[in-house]
């Protein structure tokens, strides 16, 4: 049995995505920074694929010997078409160096989430060292405490 126009035309598509979306698309290509810090970009792909196609046929009135017109199909070549997009969106930054590794978010509001759980330790350190020495010193005023 013969392939049909349409796989053809999916299966073309379908390699040329596969080109283009790779493993090195999401988690792309390391770039080093002048300190040796290390800048590892990852992103988001989302693609969509459609294709579609038909057989028409046209009809058509032919006399015969006797004369009459008698329906005829016309048969047309196969019409068909395929699409796909692709969208690739950075999310964060894997940074690399000085002995530590931190993933950077591009979203803004994951950031700010991020910065208070980094900043936890500081804040309950500061908050245990006032909170010692106003158990010592009971008649002295509140100490001002500024967090980083």
């Amino acid at each position: 049995m013969s392939e049909h126009p349409i796989e053809a035309l999916m299966k073309t598509t379908m390699e040329s995505i596969k080109e283009m979306v790779d493993v090195n698309t999401i988690v792309g290509d390391a770039v080093e920074s002048p300190d040796g810090t290390v800048i590892i970009p990852i992103s988001k792909v989302s693609f969509g694929f459609a294709s579609g196609g038909g057989e028409y046929t046209n009809m058509k009135l032919k006399k015969d010997e006797f004369n009459q017109e008698k329906p005829v199909k016309d048969n047309l070549p196969f019409a068909g078409g395929a699409g796909a997009g692709v969208s690739v969106q950075p999310v964060a930054f894997m940074v690399v160096g000085n002995g530590q590794m931190k993933l950077m978010s591009v979203d803004q509001n994951a950031n700010l989430i991020d910065n208070i759980i980094n900043s936890a330790p500081k804040m309950i350190n500061s908050i245990q060292s006032v909170l010692s020495k106003n158990s010592g010193n009971k008649n002295q005023e509140n100490e001002v405490i500024s967090f980083e």
